[in-house]
């Protein structure tokens, strides 16, 4: 298990390498857009990390750079002020990230939980740093988009009333919002067979879906009308025949009240998503109906700024993983979450009745 883990957390960290190499220091350095770090903030930051739960947690060593614990805490440095901070750059970055790693590989590996954690999180970063990218219009050129489908997101498949049983099971790794396993019930309830694709989102754009008050929450036409969201650009550009993606809550549940259906709720997701009649999971994230909160029996590990400090009724719950998702993170149980007027995501919809 020590060789498979050290092997995973080089192939991630080259990865990792190969989605910026395209970039210049100016671009790694600079802040891409305002809501989100600049890219070498986001390289230190996984560094950080990687030395917090491995060789101080694991490894009962001293951080290799206590001067960066606050720099590269996500709580303590949030996003807006990024920018403004003194972090690693270039050369010096590089080398403290080599050192962590060298450090990190002689870490003892116990259950192997502690090293899933840091190569998740870095798969994790990686997909922020390409939402970063998108919005700066410097994605890699080997980055590719959702794959087409074979549908148009309004064609539906029916799943039956009864019990299911969700979340994580007690064995292997998992993220604390995926457990406990628990039972659920669904009534009967009919999902998209397919993400929605961009030449359904465009015909409803062209039939006033972003004009039609009646389809919109209060919220979602408060949203549309502060930032003037008229239209959607990477609808108008993409593969007609492909999910359509960086679409935000506001508009999904738009959309689907303008095809006289809903989102569908995470237990519905997951519950269907088991089943081999869904095409296209894993294109892109599918927001739901749900809030993110904690399981029946929810407890916070390793902790609680994971998943706890984000419960509540702010952050709609995501579900499936995208095209800039690594497998190894986009399970079913997979939980993911984020602010309803968010657009960056990789996320589209699969409607729900």
């Amino acid at each position: 298990m020590v060789a498979e883990l050290h092997g995973v957390m080089e192939e991630v960290r080259e990865r990792t390498f190969e989605l910026v190499s395209h970039l210049d220091e100016a671009q790694l350095t600079t802040v891409l857009a305002p809501i989100m770090s600049p890219l070498s903030w986001d390289l230190g930051h996984v560094a950080a990390y990687e030395d917090l739960w491995l060789n101080h947690r694991a490894a009962g060593r001293e951080l290799l750079r206590d001067d960066l614990a606050a720099l590269y805490d996500a709580f303590e440095t949030p996003r807006k002020v990024r920018g403004d901070l003194e972090f690693l750059r270039g050369a010096e970055l590089l080398e403290y990230m080599a050192a962590v790693r060298q450090r990190a590989l002689e870490a003892p590996v116990g259950d192997g939980d502690l090293h899933e954690l840091v190569i998740r999180h870095e798969l994790q970063h990686t997909e922020t740093m390409l939402q970063a990218m998108t919005l700066a219009g410097i994605l890699p050129p080997s980055f590719g988009g959702p794959a087409s489908v074979s549908g148009t997101g309004l064609e539906f498949v029916d799943v039956a009333e009864g019990a299911f049983e969700m979340g994580a099971g007690p064995s292997g790794f998992a993220y604390d919002n995926e457990r406990p396993r628990h039972g659920e019930w669904t009534d009967r309830f009919s999902i998209g067979r397919t993400p929605i694709t961009n030449a359904t989102w465009l015909a409803f754009a062209e039939g006033g879906g972003y004009e039609r008050r009646e389809w919109w929450s209060d919220e979602g036409w408060a949203w549309k009308q502060q930032y003037d969201i008229t239209h959607h650009a990477t609808a108008e550009a993409g593969d007609p025949d492909a999910p359509v993606v960086h679409v935000s809550w506001f508009e999904a549940d738009a959309f689907a009240r303008a095809h006289e259906a809903r989102l569908p709720t995470e237990v519905e997701w997951e519950k269907a998503a088991t089943w081999d009649q869904l095409e296209g999971v894993g294109e892109v994230w599918e927001w739901t109906v749900s809030y993110f909160t904690g399981y029946p029996g929810f407890i916070a590990y390793p902790y609680r700024e994971y998943s706890e400090v984000f419960f509540g009724d702010h952050y709609r719950v995501l579900r499936g993983g995208s095209c800039a998702t690594h497998p190894r993170v986009a399970s079913l149980q997979f939980r993911n979450w984020d602010l309803p007027e968010r657009r960056q995501l990789f996320a589209g919809v699969r409607i729900a009745r």
